[in-house]
């Protein structure tokens, strides 16, 4: 049996496509994937990073990684939560690049939270996926 996994962005919404992601992403019945928020947290320790776009780049290698372990890859991913403290347009303009980086062009659903603080003090975001596993 073949998963089907289908992306879209119907005329009647904003074209989500142009930005990087998709406003609806439909997947046959199958194994799913709930991955935890990645964070700026090094899997050896370490310093998280002091800036956004230097914390998004371990949050993106954190994604990847976790995508990996679950037998995923971008283009399986549904849907991605991506959360950010005070988030604004010009933080978000920083971050999309790393997003669109973790996607390697497949364009998942998105919703991007605003938040005033993350779990750890020094975290500025974290991003939570949904990935299909591919039947065997």
């Amino acid at each position: 049996m073949t998963e089907s996994l289908t992306r879209l962005n119907p005329t009647s919404l904003p074209d989500a496509g142009a930005i990087g992601y998709s406003q609806i992403t439909t997947v046959e019945p199958g194994r799913l994937a709930f991955i935890s928020g990645q964070v700026a947290l090094r899997p050896g320790g370490g310093p998280v990073p002091d800036s956004l776009a230097e914390q998004a780049k371990v949050v993106v290698e954190n994604a990847r990684a976790a995508l990996d372990a679950a037998g995923a890859s971008p283009e399986d991913l549904v849907m991605a939560r991506v959360y950010v403290v005070d988030l604004t347009p010009e933080r978000l303009e920083t971050l999309m690049p790393h997003l669109l980086d973790l996607f390697d062009g497949a364009k998942p659903s998105l919703t991007g939270i605003g938040v005033a603080a993350l779990a750890g003090p020094d975290l500025q975001l974290e991003v939570e996926m949904i990935a299909r596993i591919r039947g065997q």
